[in-house]
């Protein structure tokens, strides 16, 4: 079981690991993406975000405080849900249906890293894990 729950973290935050490169690797591409959304001090927010997908997904990988990085990942995924994939606003309905598609993404991945937090939090022993929870849901 102890491999199964390996194997599923890898694949699991293999797109944070990504987007979170992509985030301080394309600062400025991104900076200008973020800024045409709305999104405020994105100059600013963009970087920290990138840094904030990198620390949660490899703590989430490594089992390194592993139900902490599940909440950073939340953190990251439902403002940006609603900030960059406000499908609400978009009147073209190609432009709307692939916000909408990006929407439901990353709140669904944001309900997968909750479940996680509360399955690191919950389980005593998970093993193929660093350290142990930072929180206790008993």
């Amino acid at each position: 079981m102890d491999v199964v729950v390996l194997i599923g973290r890898v694949l699991f935050v293999m797109v944070f690991l990504g987007s979170g490169m992509t985030h301080l690797s394309s600062a400025r591409a991104m900076t200008g993406y973020a800024q045409s959304r709305g999104v405020p001090a994105a100059g600013v927010a963009v970087p920290v975000s990138g840094a904030l997908l990198i620390v949660g997904g490899l703590m989430v990988l490594l089992g390194i405080w592993a139900d902490l990085g599940a909440l950073l990942l939340v953190v990251f995924l439902v403002p940006t849900a609603f900030l960059m994939h406000a499908f609400w606003k978009e009147s073209d309905g190609e432009s709307r249906q692939n916000e909408m598609v990006q929407f439901m993404k990353d709140l669904g991945l944001a309900g997968a890293a909750l479940m996680l937090f509360a399955f690191f939090a919950h389980v005593d022993d998970l093993g193929l894990i660093i350290t142990g929870p930072l929180f206790s849901l008993e």
